[in-house]
């Protein structure tokens, strides 16, 4: 078994005026141009820089092992191999949400993330940041399938206290099955963090 004490953590800014049309998303122009521009084309390219990336590092003589920006490897716990969340709020980008969502100070959660794992001789940077969600719960209350309880994040705690992400799943097939675009986002978008004056 191979170690990979570090995490290398990148994160895309997702492009506000697409964001901001979330609320208009049963438009279908609006929820393809978010699921393309705001999903798809992301992780792509994400993808891409974790290999380029991790391709130097291996040239370099170490080990690594990109970790995919959104694909799912246990779909009945919804999650991934990696939380690319957790990694990011452990490199001192920023902290979890009410809304399970990483926020940043500058783009609230308005970023998508991947991960690289190496064995290469990093110096960690950053510190953990504290949640600064204080009474907020924004999130809470525009979700359509209340799929937030409104607790803050504990790391010794599991999800599911915090999140029903099979309330999420079962929209958007419930989307899909009435032939809609699956796409939400509305915690994303009304985030005050990511919604300030820019």
């Amino acid at each position: 078994m191979v170690s990979y004490p570090y995490a290398i953590s990148l994160g895309i800014k997702l492009i506000h005026p697409i964001v901001d049309k979330l609320p208009f998303r049963n438009e279908r122009s609006v929820a393809l141009n978010y699921q393309l521009h705001a999903y798809d084309v992301i992780n792509q390219r994400l993808d891409l820089i974790a290999s380029i990336l991790s391709s130097y590092i291996q040239e370099h003589g170490h080990r690594v092992l990109p970790i995919p920006a959104a694909e799912r490897i246990n779909d009945e716990k919804i999650c991934a191999q990696f939380s690319h969340k957790l990694g990011a709020h452990l490199a001192g980008l920023g902290w979890i949400g009410k809304s399970c969502l990483l926020i940043t100070p500058e783009n609230g959660p308005r970023v998508r993330w991947t991960t690289v794992l190496t064995d290469a001789p990093l110096t960690p940077t950053g510190n953990k940041l504290d949640e600064r969600c204080g009474t907020c719960n924004e999130c809470v209350k525009i979700c359509p399938v209340q799929a937030f309880t409104g607790r803050n994040f504990d790391e010794t705690e599991k999800r599911e206290l915090r999140y029903d992400a099979k309330k999420c799943q079962e929209y958007f097939n419930e989307l899909k099955n009435n032939g809609q675009a699956p796409v939400c986002g509305l915690c994303l978008y009304v985030c005050p963090y990511g919604r300030k004056k820019r």
